[in-house]
């Protein structure tokens, strides 16, 4: 899989964790696993790096969670769409935990999930919170 294609897996996976309880995630994150191989999209490798890379996020999550609070005042994360918390997510653990992803690549990929995932006010909603964290 393309890394485009991975992170939208990722998404797609971070997403269920506002559906279900965090007992009920490893039975999530193995339903999903089976359901892209059934589809013949994910190598082993593809499903390594979705799994592991979810895995970190969620060990992140408070603090991403507080990091975003911090920057988008006006709006708490119980207000937000659960399609551009999930980017938001996804897209802080990328620009202050991943160092195999440029800041620029973050928010760029973050902003083109939401064209393709969010309402018509998600890329600029997006790009303006995440906009607030580079300069941090």
């Amino acid at each position: 899989m393309k890394r485009r294609e991975l992170r939208e897996c990722i998404f797609q996976l971070l997403f269920r964790v506002e559906f279900n309880g965090q007992e009920e995630m490893p039975k999530q994150l193995l339903m999903f696993v089976d359901d892209i191989k059934e589809e013949n999209e994910a190598q082993e490798e593809d499903e390594a790096y979705i799994s592991g890379k979810y895995e970190k996020i969620m060990e992140k999550l408070p603090e991403i969670d507080a990091m975003l609070e911090k920057v988008s005042r006006g709006w708490k994360l119980s207000r937000m769409g659960k399609v551009e918390l999930t980017i938001l997510r996804l897209a802080v653990y990328e620009m202050r935990f991943d160092e195999d992803i440029p800041e620029k690549v973050a928010i760029n990929e973050a902003v083109e999930l939401s064209k393709k995932f969010g309402g018509d006010d998600s890329p600029a909603f997006i790009n303006g919170v995440l906009a607030k964290l580079t300069g941090q």
